[in-house]
């Protein structure tokens, strides 16, 4: 008896050891089982309760990590700004983030594309017509929308009755429509032929600062000439000349931002170009732009720098489509009226027209209209 009691001890122990996972295996099936889906359970061979179990649903998202550089996920033009960024050194970097230079995708995009986009206008006669669009055109624009009591003609700067002969340009001088005499007035102008000099006169006499841009490299006496706008702010009576011209292209993403000291690229914005030299008004603007009206009309009405502008002369050239605009001529037509259309969506009214030498337009001979016309307008929502 002793013997077998202590063969059982010692085979009972080893038993014992034998039969614990078996137990807990079969514990953990009773616990556990319920909770398990249709499928383990029978594999597990647990049978299918009556009651319905409910789930709760664990999204588990990986955690996101700064993607490497030379990733192919990444925009080589991000890769490109952080280039430059390294470049620029950290105390550069900190202070670009304090002044919100960087901008996302919707930024970008606003700034593209503007606060309003150019809406093409419908067929004059509900297709394409030649005549019908030219036609158009014409009444629009020698019909003034505005009528002025006062106005300053070219090369004069005290503003009388509208003159018996029409001149090329008017200025509108209603007094709601001047700058207030204690207020600083801005004028600028953009003209390689020199067809700029009465305009200078007359906003020099109504005290104004005036800035000429002009690419080409000849400079008039008593100016100053700069590739940048860094130094050329005016004085009185005394015209700032840049060696800049007009840009209608928003680039797609700007890496640096526009200051005085780095803007000296030949071709600049309007906005780039008021910015640089802090102004936030130009009360008189004049524009010969040789056919690169279109697009730069274009760009300003989709930036919305028109509300920014008060008085605006411009010639507008017929001869053909101009810079950058191709289609049919009846295309062409339809797009300078679209164009028009959305200077006086941008608050601007037509005050005076002026037809100019030739007849010629998309290079067709057209007895009722002229190869340009020089356009005064005046912005009312100011």
């Amino acid at each position: 008896m002793r013997t077998c009691v202590r063969g059982f001890g010692r085979g009972g122990g080893l038993l014992l050891l034998l039969l614990i996972p078996s137990l807990l295996l079969g514990l953990q099936l009773l616990l556990v089982g319920p909770r398990l889906p249709s499928a383990h359970r029978a594999a597990a061979g647990l049978e299918e309760p009556d009651a319905e179990v409910a789930f709760s649903v664990i999204s588990i998202e990986p955690e996101r990590t700064e993607p490497q550089r030379g990733d192919a996920s990444r925009r080589p033009d991000l890769e490109q700004e952080e280039e430059e960024e390294e470049e620029e050194g950290g105390d550069m970097k900190d202070r670009r983030r304090r002044e919100g230079v960087y901008e996302d995708e919707n930024e970008m995009h606003s700034h593209q594309v503007g606060p309003r986009k150019v809406e093409m206008q419908p067929w004059a006669v509900n297709k394409p017509s030649f005549r019908a669009e030219l036609h158009r055109i014409i009444i629009y624009i020698n019909t003034p929308q505005l009528n002025c009591s006062r106005v300053v003609s070219p090369g004069q700067a005290l503003e009388s009755e509208p003159p018996a002969a029409s001149p090329r340009w008017l200025l509108c001088a209603e007094d709601w429509l001047l700058p207030a005499t204690d207020r600083p007035c801005v004028a600028y102008s953009f003209s390689m032929d020199k067809g700029d000099t009465d305009f200078h006169k007359t906003v020099l006499g109504l005290g104004c600062e005036v800035h000429s841009f002009d690419p080409s490299n000849s400079n008039t006496s008593g100016g100053h000439l700069g590739n940048s706008l860094v130094s050329n702010r005016g004085d009185g009576g005394v015209v700032s000349q840049h060696k800049m011209w007009l840009e209608w292209r928003v680039p797609r993403r700007k890496s640096k931002h526009k200051t005085r000291s780095n803007l000296s690229h030949v071709s600049q914005t309007l906005t780039d170009i008021m910015a640089a030299l802090g102004h936030h008004t130009v009360h008189f603007l004049y524009a010969d732009l040789l056919s690169a009206e279109w697009r730069v009309f274009q760009n300003w009405i989709e930036s919305g720098i028109l509300q920014s502008v008060h008085h605006m002369v411009a010639t507008v050239h017929l001869q053909w489509a101009g810079f950058e605009v191709g289609g049919t001529n009846e295309e062409v037509l339809r797009y300078w009226f679209s164009i028009l259309q959305g200077l006086q969506a941008s608050g601007l009214k037509l005050v005076h027209s002026s037809a100019g030498k030739g007849h010629n337009v998309l290079q067709q001979t057209a007895t009722n209209a002229h190869s340009s016309y020089t356009l005064s307008w005046v912005n009312t929502r100011h």
